[in-house]
C-alpha cells in the first residue's frame, strides 16, 4: 500500500503510463523468478525527498517488476509469514503461489 506523499503519484496518469509501458517491456514475467509480473519496484525507493524527481520515479532504469513474493523477500527479507510457495491473496486468504 502506498503511503500518504506517495498516493497521488501512483494515481497519476505520468505513472500509469510508464507503469504499463514497463510492464509491457519486460513482458509481464518477474524479472527475478519469471514468474506472473505483479508490482513494478522502485529499485531506489521513492521517499518524500525525491517523490518529484522524475529521474527516480518514472525512470525505467530504476524500475523492475515483481511478482508478490519476490517483491515482500524485497522489503520484508527472507523471513516470509509463509511457507515457500504460498502467499495471500488480497482478500487474506492462503493461496499457492
Amino acid at each position: 500500500m502506498a503511503k500518504d506523499y506517495a498516493r497521488s503519484f501512483y494515481k497519476s496518469k505520468a505513472w500509469q503510463d510508464c507503469r504499463l509501458s514497463y510492464v509491457y517491456k519486460v513482458h509481464g514475467l518477474c524479472e527475478r523468478c519469471e514468474g506472473v509480473g505483479k508490482i513494478v519496484h522502485h529499485k531506489v525507493y521513492i521517499t518524500p525527498d525525491n517523490i518529484n524527481d522524475p529521474s527516480i520515479t518514472l525512470d525505467h532504469d530504476n524500475l523492475e517488476l515483481l511478482c508478490q513474493t519476490c517483491h515482500n523477500r524485497e522489503h520484508h527479507g527472507e523471513s516470509m509469514s509463509t511457507r515457500e510457495g504460498f502467499g495471500f491473496d488480497k482478500f487474506g486468504n492462503l493461496i499457492q503461489s
